[in-house]
This record gives structure tokens, sequence and C-alpha cells, in this order.
């Protein structure tokens, strides 16, 4: 284990944005797509504040969980679990499934590995310019 710092900041803006998402935002598209997009992403940044992985696995890690989570939410995992009239259960876990939201989160997972290429390449190229 470790700590990140770069990954914990990203990690704080974007739950403050989805939290702004989901408090806010009531149309057809930001609410339910970009806000699966970047939840995958969010995800994925906090794993990489806490743990010493690479961007790959985190990546697959994240879309795997994502993915698994969906189908559970399929399956009524809510209901099953005895935590349908838990607000935060509905909210954190999902209770409807949608292909949909498979799509979005692929996205996401595609979006945050063009991020960390093209970060992680500027990077290296600003090290240069310093040395």
């Amino acid at each position: 284990m470790r700590f990140n710092a770069y990954y914990f900041v990203v990690s704080i803006i974007l739950f403050l944005i989805e939290l702004y998402i989901a408090l806010y935002v009531r149309d057809d598209f930001i609410r339910p797509y970009v806000g699966d997009v970047l939840v995958v992403i969010l995800i994925y940044a906090i794993a990489r504040t806490f743990f010493k992985i690479s961007i790959l696995t985190a990546a697959a890690g994240v879309l795997i969980f994502a993915f698994g989570i969906e189908i559970l939410q399929y399956f009524k995992i809510v209901e099953i679990l005895g935590l349908g009239s838990s607000v935060w259960a509905r909210t954190i876990i999902g209770t409807t499934f949608d292909g949909e939201d498979l799509i979005a989160y692929s996205v996401g997972i595609l979006l945050l590995l063009g991020l960390e290429k093209f970060i992680g390449t500027h990077q290296k190229e600003w090290r240069s310019v310093q040395s």
C-alpha cells in the first residue's frame, strides 16, 4: 500500500463532480451517461491513490468491478440483501440494470487510459526539459 497525493486530489475533484451531478442535475445525458463515465474514473483514481498497481491492472479491475455491479443490479441484489428501503444502498449499488451503462463504463475506462497516456507522455517530456 501507498498514498499517492495526485490521485487523491483527482478522487476528491471527481467525487465532488459526481455529488453535484447526483444532487442537482436532472437531464437525459449528463446524469445517466457522463455520471457513469466519470464514476469508473473516480473508482480508478481511488484505487491508484492507495494501491501501487499498474494502470492497466487498475483499469481492468475497475471495469470488471463496474460490470459486476451492473450485473448484480440485473439480479436485484439490493432487494435480495434486504436493502430495498435504504436510500444509500439504492443510490450506491443501484437498482436498475441498463446495458447502456456497460458502454458508458467502457468509454470511461478508454478515456482514462487515453488521459493516462497523454499525461504520462507530457510528464516524461517535462522531466526531460527540467534535466
